[in-house]
């Protein structure tokens, strides 16, 4: 089993954690991942997969981004938000032959599950499926991803655009492999059966990748920029305030929070914006972000970065961006940028 030969690898289980919350290499497996690969047990991230003959424009019709124009094989961010466009989850969806699979944070699994099916009405031809529990997911992260794949015979996919994916034969079983990390660094994303996890995972890891725990991700994606529910995506915030335009259409007309989207980009409307934070020592999240002694944000989420912290939070556009100096309590900061946001919106086609 996969659980057994993470113990063997030295993994460390938290209470009522399904992956490893560490294997005592945290530093070793962030350097992996920023030079060399590391490997992520994601499988607690939510899998949906909806079919039938209307999956396709149904997916369409619930989030920002734009399905129409996908073919089989191909995938892409988008973001589930609430009719004035506050932020659900950022999701990422592969479009197969006659199905979609949506790979969902693991807090919104069973909300979007419910929130999906209100909006499945009679006539409409639309299943919607939780296969998590059936399936396993691992991300391969770092700039080595490729020659790795490409020592277990994985050479379909190098060079291909975000979000393309196949089945492919690794291991000796059946697994679909996906171009990106689920961060903005080199990657891919790896599905499969849950049965076939274990051979696989062996497989990655006596190819050269270093097990990572869920505690460095969560260091990698603040360090990152990724935005998360519950601290950077909530019912406070909308989805462009998030940064997250690389998951928004402009033109593929009428979805939910549609309009609130399209009036925030016409009319210049974005009151704050996601930012990146270093600090010089560690501050609570939800603490008060101050420029010259005003209020000018909120601190969402932090991490140890070298030398000092890493913070993530929201900051008044009006106040500055960029190099500005804040304070947080006792701590002293500076707005920098974050590879995994993008604050300009795509040009229209």
């Amino acid at each position: 089993m996969l659980r057994d030969i993470q113990l063997q690898q030295g993994a460390v289980f938290e209470v009522e954690k399904l992956v490893p919350a560490s294997f005592g290499n945290d530093l070793e497996a962030l350097e992996a991942a920023q030079v060399a690969v590391a490997l992520c047990d994601r499988s607690h991230w939510g899998r949906l997969q909806i079919t039938d003959s209307d999956h396709l424009t149904f997916l369409h019709n619930q989030s920002t981004n734009d399905f129409k124009n996908l073919k089989p094989g191909e995938g892409c961010d988008t973001i589930f938000v609430t009719s004035t466009a506050r932020t659900i989850d950022l999701a990422t969806v592969y479009v197969l032959d006659e199905a979609v699979i949506s790979i969902v944070s693991p807090n919104r699994r069973e909300y979007l599950m419910t929130w999906l099916d209100r909006y499945i009405f009679f006539g409409d031809k639309v299943k919607l499926q939780d296969i998590t529990d059936q399936s396993a997911m691992f991300s391969l992260v770092g700039p080595q991803s490729q020659s790795l794949l490409a020592k277990l015979g994985v050479t379909s996919l190098q060079d291909q655009p975000q979000g393309t994916h196949q089945e492919v034969v690794l291991a000796e079983q059946p697994v679909r492999v996906a171009v990106g990390s689920g961060l903005a660094i080199a990657g891919y994303t790896l599905i499969m059966n849950s049965e076939y996890a274990a051979d696989v995972w062996a497989a990655l890891v006596a190819a050269g990748s270093v097990p990572m725990g869920d505690r460095a991700w969560e260091q990698l994606r603040i360090q990152q920029g990724r935005p998360t529910p519950d601290q950077e995506l909530t019912e406070d915030y909308n989805a462009v305030e998030a940064c997250l335009w690389q998951a928004i259409s402009l033109n593929k007309g009428c979805y939910i929070g549609q309009e609130t989207i399209a009036r925030l980009d016409t009319y210049k409307g974005v009151k704050q914006q996601l930012w990146g934070i270093r600090l010089n020592q560690s501050v609570q999240p939800g603490s008060e972000i101050f420029h010259e002694g005003e209020k000018v944000g909120i601190l969402t989420s932090i991490t140890q970065a070298e030398p000092g912290y890493l913070g993530l939070g929201y900051i008044r556009t009006k106040a500055g961006g960029n190099g500005l100096k804040v304070t947080i309590d006792q701590a002293e900061g500076e707005l920098i940028e974050v590879p995994f946001l993008q604050r300009d919106r795509q040009p229209l086609e």
